[in-house]
């Protein structure tokens, strides 16, 4: 019993840590791209190369899409940060998901520990948790502790212990979750933010080429087709970014939904197993 009150201090030190970790990757990320963006766009979107007559103030070599890019004006490092920070996050998301499901299938996992429930071996059940790691197995396995625990129990009837179990189970995964949905905000942010920035840039576009259009005499057409490139850049950058954005937010989403359900699959499995056993020996 005296081992018992350190557990939970310790598991919530560790989150406060993740978690202070990961904003500080958050905090440094976003300006870090920012530099990365405006160094390509200014040194390699912006080489001389990539313009007829090796002079920026000409049009894009004929196919160099660099150049074209480069065209696309001051808006166009904003959007590639986004694109940067949407690609960085979802990696970082991706590693911190992917160890969060532990080191073998899930759904297999599940079926396994359900396998030994049903068979009312919860030793094998927890060791089969110690095998599997990650968050899915951290919360089963401490629902198990806390099944071993209630078996000790003296002093509170079967309801009492099964509520007991469940409230564990449910502050486990309290612990756990928040670990993975961070920085999912910000991939959020970057799917409206990206299209409207996008827009942004489209009309601060379409802003130079009505300038143009508007000089007395013959319009400038070297102007008026700056002006539409930079539009149409900048809207097909701010699309791509919030394209990327919706696809690496719903999909993870979905992995954290299935590790959820996972949990709870589990969690009301390991309930209910205590139960039945429990009241038929009653």
């Amino acid at each position: 019993m005296a081992t018992t009150p350190p557990k939970p201090t310790t598991t919530a030190t560790v989150k406060k840590e993740g978690s202070g970790s990961s904003s500080i990757f958050a905090s440094l990320v976003i300006p870090i791209a920012f530099v990365v963006a405006l160094l390509i766009y200014i040194f390699v979107l912006g080489d001389p190369s990539h313009y007829k007559g090796g002079d920026p103030a000409n049009e894009p070599a004929n196919g160099d899409y660099f150049g074209v890019v480069h065209k696309g004006g001051p808006i166009v490092p904003v959007l590639m940060t986004f694109l940067l920070c949407v690609i960085i996050f979802s990696i970082e998301r991706f590693v911190v998901i992917g160890k969060a499901a532990g080191s073998g299938n899930v759904d297999a996992f599940i079926k396994k520990v359900q396998s030994y429930l049903n068979a009312g071996n919860i030793e094998a059940a927890s060791a089969e948790c110690d095998k599997q790691k990650g968050s899915v197995a951290n919360v089963i396995k401490s629902g198990l502790k806390k099944y071993r625990e209630m078996e000790q129990e003296p002093n509170l009837d079967v309801d009492q212990k099964c509520l007991a179990i469940q409230k564990d189970i449910e502050e486990a995964t309290s612990l756990e979750m928040p670990m993975l949905e961070q920085n999912l905000t910000i991939i959020a942010t970057l799917v409206s933010i990206g299209t409207l920035t996008g827009l942004l840039g489209t009309v601060t576009g379409m802003i130079k080429a009505f300038a143009a259009l508007a000089t007395s005499g013959a319009p400038n057409q070297a102007a008026l087709a700056t002006g539409i490139s930079e539009a149409l850049i900048n809207t097909a950058l701010g699309i791509f970014t919030s394209t990327l954005a919706v696809i690496a937010y719903n999909y993870f989403t979905s992995k954290i939904d299935t590790l959820t359900y996972a949990i709870d699959e589990t969690g009301f499995s390991i309930v209910q197993t205590y139960a039945a056993s429990h009241k038929n020996n009653h």
